[in-house]
């Protein structure tokens, strides 16, 4: 099929899926310098996920801030500001592309095609964006915390689809199945495919619509030549 665009997931996609396990590691000392109670801080954050995905916190120092409150710890105002700094550089650090994904980028880009983003992401991604290997090669990149929409929320995927001025039918939508990004995005009229590296450690990054999933899967992120080729 001839697309005009092909439309990104960050996580799992352009980048690795981040270990849940490291992940909690780094909430835990976060939780130290807070110091808090074991499991509470973690639990806490884990539950304010979708907060966190809507924009509900403009800063991370300001989310901990209100975790606190929540549990009626007072943090010293230099404790949040150092647990906030771990948390942006364990962004950082998971913001490294996949080894095919600038080459895929380039080579879509070289053909004429137009590339988007849909991520469901905290605001130091946006934040963080610019300053990315891959941000040169994204003509549109939607941010939930932006936008104040989730996947699989329709929305979301037709407001990328406006910005990149292409209708939903033309587009590829590429994902690891999170959020129900796939479902939600052929509900629009997109074409969806599901990556799953095999390298990847499933037990400990748990998609469920990618288990589920019917629909064409691809290993590696430059298969996805082989289905805008015309």
């Amino acid at each position: 099929m001839n697309y005009a665009a092909v439309v990104f997931d960050l996580f799992g996609t352009l980048v690795d899926i981040f270990s849940y396990s490291e992940y909690r590691r780094t909430l835990e000392e976060m939780e130290k310098i807070l110091r808090i109670p074991p499991t509470q801080f973690v639990d806490m954050w884990s539950n304010t996920v979708h907060e966190r995905a809507l924009g509900l916190f403009p800063t991370i120092e300001i989310h901990i801030s209100d975790i606190c409150r929540r549990l009626g710890v007072r943090a010293e105002s230099g404790d949040i500001e150092k647990a906030a700094r771990l948390k942006l550089q364990y962004t950082i650090d998971s913001l490294h592309p996949r080894a095919d994904t600038l080459e895929t980028l380039s080579l879509l880009k070289s053909m004429g095609l137009k590339c988007g983003l849909v991520s469901d992401c905290s605001v130091e991604i946006p934040r963080l964006w610019p300053d990315t290997p891959f941000a040169s090669y994204i003509d549109e990149a939607v941010f939930s915390c932006d936008v104040l929409l989730k996947k699989p929320d329709p929305r979301i995927y037709h407001l990328v689809c406006h910005r990149l001025r292409v209708e939903p039918e033309s587009c590829l939508y590429v994902g690891d199945g999170g959020s129900y990004e796939l479902s939600g995005a052929q509900a629009v009229g997109m074409h969806a495919v599901c990556i799953r590296v095999p390298y990847e450690d499933r037990t400990d990054a748990h998609r469920i619509e990618a288990e589920e999933w019917e629909g064409p899967v691809i290993s590696a992120l430059k298969e996805v030549m082989l289905l805008v080729q015309p």
